[in-house]
């Protein structure tokens, strides 16, 4: 009486399949640019600092005053393949992963 039938509405006829390369392409592109971005802002930038780290990790002396990735300052005192020996006191020594090494400073930073 007061609430009038609902009644359903046929869906409209769904389009032929196929469609053409272009709109293929088209419907790809978005995505496509997305990579691309990405890949040079973010992957091709943290790749060259991996780089860059490594060359400065594989360049490690005797006698480098290095900042080991918890802050802890130090002199390279012993090297060896993988383990660097870091003079952090007057007779303290610790041993460290190469790769542990954050920053290398300049020469007399450390007194």
């Amino acid at each position: 009486m007061f609430i009038s039938s609902a009644f359903a509405q046929t869906a409209p006829a769904a389009a032929a399949g196929g469609g053409d390369i272009m709109s293929t392409l088209q419907s790809m592109l978005p995505l496509v640019l997305m990579f691309v971005v990405l890949y040079f802002v973010m992957i091709r930038p943290q790749m060259k600092r991996q780089k860059e780290h490594r060359a400065m990790v594989d360049a490690l002396a005797k006698g480098d005053e290095v900042v080991i990735g918890g802050g802890l300052l130090g002199k390279v005192s012993k090297l060896s393949d993988q383990i660097l020996h870091i003079e952090v006191a007057n007779g303290v020594e610790i041993q460290v992963q190469r790769m542990a090494i954050s920053q290398v400073l300049p020469k007399g930073s450390l007194k």
